[in-house]
C-alpha cells in the first residue's frame, strides 16, 4: 500500500479543485492545470484538503496509481498557487543569454547564436547575462524547458564550461599528463 496516497493534499486559499468525469482540474492565482486520472482512482475534496481514493482496490496497480496521482495533484496545487522556478548558470568566456519576448538568445561558443523558442505557459528571464530563470505553473514543463536549454551545451568535465543548473556540482577531471 502506498503511504504517499493516504496523506491529504492541503489546498491553500484561492485554489479550487474540481473533478469532471476522469479529468482533474486545479485553478489558482497563477493559472489552470488539468490531468486525466486513471480509472482505478478518484479525488474527493473535503473542506481545505483533497484526498485520493481508490475505486477498484482489487486492481494490482491501484495503490501505485493512487500514489502517483497524489504526487501530481500536490505539484498541480503548488504550481497554481506558488509556481515553479529553475535557475541555470552559464559558465565560460563569452557565454551569455538574453531574453527577448518569447525567444531566448544564447551565445555558447558556437560559430552561430542559438535561438530557443520559449513554449506557451513558460516565462524565461535573464537577471544577468550569465543567469537564466525558467518559471511556470507546470513542474514537468519547467524542468523539460530547463533541460532543453542545458542540452545545447552541457558542462564539460575538464574546464566545467557550459550551461548548468544552479545547484549542480560538476566534478572536474584531471588533465592528461605528458
Amino acid at each position: 500500500m502506498s503511504r504517499v496516497a493516504k496523506s491529504p493534499v492541503a489546498l491553500p486559499t484561492g485554489v479550487e479543485v474540481t473533478l469532471n468525469g476522469d479529468v482533474l482540474t486545479v485553478k489558482g492565482g497563477k493559472g489552470t492545470l488539468e490531468h486525466r486520472l486513471h480509472a482505478t482512482i478518484t479525488v474527493a475534496v473535503e473542506g481545505q484538503e483533497a484526498r485520493v481514493q481508490l475505486v477498484d482496490e482489487k486492481h494490482p496497480h491501484a495503490w501505485i496509481q493512487a500514489g502517483t496521482a497524489r504526487a501530481l495533484l500536490n505539484n498541480m496545487v503548488k504550481g497554481v498557487s506558488v509556481g515553479f522556478e529553475r535557475k541555470l548558470n552559464l559558465v565560460g568566456v563569452g557565454y551569455k543569454a538574453q531574453a527577448q519576448g518569447k525567444k531566448l538568445n544564447l551565445s555558447l561558443g558556437f560559430s552561430h547564436p542559438v535561438e530557443f523558442a520559449v513554449p506557451e505557459g513558460i516565462t524565461v528571464e535573464t537577471p544577468t547575462a550569465t543567469e537564466i530563470l525558467v518559471k511556470g505553473v507546470d513542474r514537468q514543463q519547467v524542468g523539460q524547458v530547463a533541460a532543453n536549454i542545458r542540452g545545447y551545451r552541457p558542462p564539460e568535465p575538464y574546464k566545467g564550461k557550459g550551461v548548468r543548473y544552479s545547484d549542480e556540482v560538476v566534478r572536474l577531471k584531471e588533465a592528461k599528463k605528458k
